[in-house]
């Protein structure tokens, strides 16, 4: 990406829509809960690229 250290964008790139799964950030989080072998609950969140926009975080309009 040549553009990425001088600073250019790419100004079609304002128009786009965002992703509504994901709300254009490009990624998914779902909050999970395990049992331990404690039988404690561990929760976490697990973070994944959006699959619709493939981590963009923009749609093609249309």
């Amino acid at each position: 990406m040549a553009n990425e250290k001088t600073g250019v964008f790419d100004a079609s790139k304002l128009n786009q829509q965002k992703c509504p799964d994901c709300n254009g950030t490009g990624e998914l989080r779902y909050d999970s809960e395990n049992i331990n072998e404690n039988f404690e609950v561990e929760k976490q969140v697990i973070i994944t690229p959006c699959e619709r926009c493939n981590g963009t975080g923009f749609v093609q309009a249309g």
